[in-house]
């Protein structure tokens, strides 16, 4: 038979967990998904076969926030290599966001950049359309089956996109007929206090200070802003990376098919905390920044009671020269797609999450968000995008182990237990025994709207 069985491995899928197995024929769709142990002849009549014994059997992540640097900046990383970390870490889809060189924020950049997709994404790709002051009617005539959505930044980050004309966001937030995902910090707030530290350090301001120039207030103020406009307009509003305990109970605890508002919060705000600086120092320089333990707690706790829907990266790799320098002077963002479903488990294995919440944040909600067809879950009929996590594997992360094209990750000295081992992609092994298959190409997300 020309199909595929993943078998003797504990499946989680659609709030369950069970030993099963399943198989998928040669075009890349789940056939059928089961309980228990396969007999003998079917696992031998089968084309190819997978023993998961001692793992997990996962859906493939979905990452609604990556930074691929493609095109422009391409130094640091592009689709072709973020895209195999990706697949290494057992993420089989991503959303790329329109920050690059040039920005997407015309219906050219956009196609160019689902052509790159299509020509080197070891996994499945979309792309943001990004809005600016001025770009209004563009974003009117985006066809928003092929994009998941309209990037705002309201505090600038990578890029300087910044949209800060209340007019032109009023427009926006009262017209775009989509998901608005917001970066959301004051930018006002960001400069007074970038002023006021900077006078204190004559010398160079501390990576310490970070969170205090991009501060709680500077994204408490943005954030309530961004709800109360989109709740005059009727907006679909979904907050980017929330990062502050006050954020998180801004957010209904509501099911997610009853919102129209929703967030984020990405894997570096769930682990680590300002504590953090000393020891890791620019390597967890993000915007928004990383924060207090009690923010972290708080953003757990938010996840867990539904106020959070996604669980995401913003992987965003810079090479390790543009992190050299200060609170001001290095370039803010990280690689984490590699490690995000690892750290994620291995919180689980701490007891702040179950396993079954992790696949319903990082794989069935944001399918369901998106409205991605036929992917997310392990289901009949559905895509083949699956991963294979080897569990109570420790292994301790290190640099030279990192697919990125920057080399480096932030999570370097850490030990995991959760070790992808294998990732499908539409039915085609793109990651297996520690080597990336080169010949797989991913599909270009398709969204209902």
């Amino acid at each position: 038979m020309n199909y595929t069985i993943i078998y003797n491995g504990v499946i989680i899928n659609d709030d369950a967990k069970y030993l099963g197995y399943l198989l998928f024929d040669e075009d890349g769709t789940i056939t059928s998904i089961r309980h228990g142990v396969p007999s003998r002849e079917l696992v031998e009549n089968c084309y190819d076969s997978f023993d998961a014994s001692g793992c997990l059997v996962l859906p493939g992540v979905i990452d609604d926030q990556v930074h691929f640097r493609d095109p422009g900046l391409t130094h640091k990383g592009d689709i072709a290599t973020e895209s195999q970390a990706a697949a290494a870490g057992g993420v089989t889809s991503f959303m790329d966001m329109p920050n690059t060189k040039p920005p997407t924020v015309s219906h050219k950049a956009f196609l160019e950049k689902l052509q790159r997709g299509h020509n080197v994404s070891a996994v499945n790709y979309a792309f943001f359309m990004g809005a600016t002051n001025d770009n209004l009617s563009t974003l009117l005539t985006t066809d928003f089956s092929r994009c998941p959505g309209v990037k705002l930044f309201l505090g600038s980050s990578t890029g300087n996109m910044l949209v800060d004309r209340d007019r032109s966001l009023n427009e926006i937030f009262s017209r775009v007929p989509t998901i608005i995902a917001v970066h959301s910090e004051d930018e006002s707030t960001i400069r007074a206090n970038s002023q006021r530290i900077s006078a204190q350090y004559p010398n160079g301001v501390p990576v310490e200070q970070h969170p205090n120039i991009r501060s709680r207030e500077a994204c408490v103020i943005s954030t309530r802003k961004a709800i109360d406009r989109a709740k005059k307009y009727g907006s679909r509003l979904h907050v980017l990376h929330l990062s502050t305990k006050e954020e998180a109970q801004m957010f209904s605890a509501r099911p997610l098919s009853q919102k129209r508002i929703t967030s984020e919060v990405c894997v570096h705000h769930l682990w680590f905390c300002d504590e953090d600086y000393a020891r890791l120092g620019t390597r967890i320089k993000m915007n928004p920044a990383i924060k207090t333990a009690a923010d972290r707690d708080a953003l757990r706790k938010a996840l867990c009671d539904g106020r959070i829907d996604i669980v995401a990266t913003d992987h965003a790799p810079h090479l390790l020269s543009e992190k050299d320098g200060d609170a001001l002077t290095a370039t803010s963002g990280a690689p984490m797609v590699q490690f995000s479903l690892p750290v994620m488990l291995e919180m689980a294995d701490m007891g702040i999450f179950t396993h079954e919440l992790v696949i319903e944040k990082m794989c069935h909600a944001p399918a369901r968000l998106f409205g991605i067809k036929k992917r997310g879950y392990l289901r009949k009929g559905y895509a083949a995008d699956i991963t294979v996590v080897r569990t109570n594997d420790p292994y301790e992360v290190t640099d030279n182990i990192v697919l990125s094209h920057c080399g480096w990750t932030p999570l370097a000295g850490t030990t995991l237990h959760n070790r992808v081992i294998a990732t499908w992609v539409n039915g085609k092994a793109v990651w297996r025994d520690g080597h990336i298959n080169p010949e797989v190409r991913g599909k270009a997300l398709r969204f209902n709207k």
